[in-house]
C-alpha cells in the first residue's frame, strides 16, 4: 500500500501514518487489551465502522506496525499482532493518556480514571511492552507445529 505524505515534516509524516482517528486506538487495543482478531478489535467501545477498520488494519500492516497471519487451528480467521514498531508506540500512547487526563478531563468528566498518576511512566510503558511481547509469544507458540 503506497502512502502519500503531505510534506517532508517529520511530525506531519508520522501523523500521516498514525494520526488518523483510529490507528492509535487499534494499537491501544492490541497493546493494552491484547486484542488480536478483527472481531475483538471491532468490538471496541469507540465503534469503528468495519470498512474503516479493514482499511486501517491494511495500512498498519503495510507499514509493518502490525502483522497478519492465520493460526493452524483456525485457517479462516486472521490474527493481528503488533510488530516492534507497533510496540514502540507505547510511550506515545502513554503521553497522550497523561495529557488527556490533565487537559481533557474537565471537558469530559466521564473519561476512564487514570490509575497510574503516582507510578513512574517508564515503568508502566515497559510493563505494557513486556506483557504484550509475552502475549504475542504465546500466540505464536500456538502457531508453531507440534
Amino acid at each position: 500500500m503506497k502512502k502519500d505524505f503531505r510534506s517532508s515534516c517529520i511530525i506531519a509524516s508520522a501523523l500521516d501514518l498514525i494520526g488518523d482517528k483510529w490507528s492509535l486506538l487499534i494499537v491501544r487495543d492490541m497493546l493494552m487489551h491484547h486484542k488480536k482478531t478483527y472481531k475483538e478489535i471491532a468490538a471496541s467501545d469507540e465503534g469503528v465502522a468495519t470498512n474503516l477498520l479493514s482499511a486501517r488494519l491494511k495500512m498498519l500492516e503495510s507499514f509493518d506496525i502490525i502483522s497478519k497471519r492465520k493460526l493452524p487451528t483456525n485457517r479462516k480467521e486472521n490474527i493481528y499482532l503488533l510488530s516492534e514498531k507497533g510496540i514502540e508506540l507505547a510511550p506515545i500512547i502513554m503521553e497522550i493518556v497523561i495529557w488527556s487526563d490533565k487537559n481533557v478531563r474537565m471537558h469530559n468528566p466521564d473519561m476512564n480514571p487514570f490509575e497510574y498518576k503516582e507510578v513512574d511512566k517508564s515503568f508502566v510503558i515497559k510493563n505494557a511492552q513486556e506483557r504484550y511481547r509475552e502475549f504475542a509469544g504465546q500466540v505464536l507458540e500456538q502457531e508453531a507445529p507440534s
